[in-house]
């Protein structure tokens, strides 16, 4: 395989400035998993049909098994790692615990991602809209309604 073209990426993952030579066709799991370290954000299907690599980018849930780190440069990266603060879970992945919203874990990562998007858009998702926003991520362990409710139950926190 030829070496191909490299660029310099300057971008923030989970509030950190980070500037890197990246082969153009580096994807951004593979950016964050191998060249960072946050092994958190999972490789699932490796075509952008699990959702195991949601990260949020600009705010906004990617896939990121099917995003160039090249095409994130000037962006603003988040992943499960960067959820937590000062030690302490986010509403989210206390929702989760709490909730028994993950079983094997191995979805959770991606879970929690999507989730995070769909409440900074809409605070106060119904049923639907949170079934929407999760469309996209799959579990083989649970059934749903247990995530589902752990999405509820950390919407319910923000909101009191």
């Amino acid at each position: 395989m030829g070496q191909g073209m490299k660029r310099v990426v300057s971008l923030k993952i989970n509030g950190r400035e980070v500037e890197e030579v990246v082969p153009d066709n580096l994807l951004l799991v593979d950016f964050l998993r191998d060249r960072q370290g946050l092994t958190g954000t999972k490789t699932g299907c490796d075509g952008g049909e699990c959702g195991a690599c949601t990260v949020l980018v600009n705010g906004r849930a990617r896939l990121s098994c099917i995003t160039l780190a090249a095409s994130c440069d000037g962006s603003d990266i988040e992943t499960i790692e960067g959820q937590a603060a000062r030690g302490r879970l986010s509403a989210l992945q206390r929702a989760f615990h709490q909730h028994l919203g993950a079983q094997c874990g191995f979805c959770t990562p991606g879970m929690i991602m999507a989730s995070e998007a769909l409440l900074r858009q809409n605070p106060s998702p119904d049923e639907a809209a949170i079934r929407t926003a999760l469309g996209g991520n799959l579990c083989r362990c649970t059934g749903y309604v247990k995530i589902i409710k752990s999405v509820q139950a950390a919407a319910a926190e923000a909101r009191s």
